[in-house]
């Protein structure tokens, strides 16, 4: 019998990735050794990471989604009952099983605030309530817990990401409004942000957020190819800033092989340039989504190849072919 692939790795060797890991070796690493029981791996890398802030959230996410996660998390507390990055583990894990449908979201949440009281500094169990947040709580709870991460790390990624796609979600009427409040949401944050900061994208971001609902409620194509929504001036305007920001920012892919080291490239970045290529894509500048492809390689991310219900595989190799001539 043929033993099954890695957590999160893909069955063709070919075919994009969909680790949530991305291109952290070390966390890909840390959350298969997890899975067979040895959580002292993950123990070190958290450890490593410290206080970057947007490192410890992507690692916590990927290390916490495994279905044995949990467990393990336990099990690792039962043994240092002091450790905050036990108890965050156990957060993120219990948070994916309620999103699953395998524990209560009231369990769920007191984990991440019992994480939270442990490391009073740390956005990161704030984090984890806005992952729950996001499909189980209220407006109220979602801008709140988002708030509480803004209050600990200003900037981080993957908050602003959750509260676009929350924000996106609300629709008036039956049409696009050019002045809806992710645009300004994704504005401002990436106004507020530091030059370098990759919040410069999230206005593609929102974008891709607004057509997902768009074309769910049947207000745009359910193909993307087919949508002008990526056509209008604003939306040009849009991209044209984020992939400048992109020709001025990015960072040598070297960095990759080093993520725990000060200086290195964003842990999420792959995340931004996959929004960035699907809408230069739909732009029709398949020159500039090629260059992104390229630097991709095979970390792309469901979203938003699957939006609006499309399967990100196919989506994404079509993506290559039209761009790259290649699968």
């Amino acid at each position: 019998m043929t033993p099954p692939p890695p957590l999160g790795r893909p069955r063709n060797k070919d075919g994009p990735a969909f680790d949530p890991a991305l291109d952290d070796t070390a966390l890909a690493a840390a959350r298969d050794a997890l899975a067979r029981g040895r959580w002292a791996d993950a123990r070190q890398l958290l450890a490593r990471t410290g206080d970057d802030w947007d490192r410890r959230g992507h690692r916590l996410v990927a290390l916490g989604r495994p279905p044995t996660a949990a467990a393990w998390a336990r099990e690792w507390q039962l043994a240092e009952p002091d450790s905050p990055d036990a108890a965050a583990l156990l957060a993120f894990a219990t948070v994916f099983r309620a999103l699953g449908g395998k524990d209560a979201p009231d369990a769920a949440r007191a984990l991440c605030l019992a994480a939270g009281r442990m490391a009073p500094r740390d956005p990161t169990p704030w984090l984890g309530a806005l992952v729950l947040a996001r499909r189980t709580g209220t407006d109220d709870e979602r801008v709140r817990a988002f708030d509480q991460v803004r209050a600990r790390h200003r900037d981080h990624h993957h908050a602003h990401h959750l509260m676009a796609a929350c924000l996106a979600e609300h629709q008036d009427g039956d049409r696009d409004d050019p002045l809806h409040e992710v645009y300004d949401f994704a504005a401002w944050a990436a106004e507020q942000a530091p030059a370098d900061s990759p919040l410069a994208v999230l206005p593609v971001v929102a974008h891709a957020e607004r057509y997902r609902v768009l074309a769910r409620a049947g207000l745009e194509p359910g193909d993307p190819a087919r949508s002008g929504h990526w056509r209008t001036r604003r939306a040009r305007q849009v991209m044209k800033s984020a992939f400048d920001w992109w020709l001025e920012w990015d960072v040598d892919e070297d960095g990759a092989d080093a993520p725990d080291t000060a200086g290195s490239s964003h842990p999420r970045r792959k995340v931004d340039l996959n929004f960035l290529a699907h809408a230069k894509l739909h732009e029709g500048r398949t020159a500039e989504a090629a260059a992104l492809l390229t630097r991709i390689g095979p970390h792309a991310t469901p979203a938003p190849w699957s939006y609006p219900g499309q399967d990100p595989g196919a989506a994404f190799r079509a993506a290559r072919r039209a761009a790259l001539g290649a699968g």
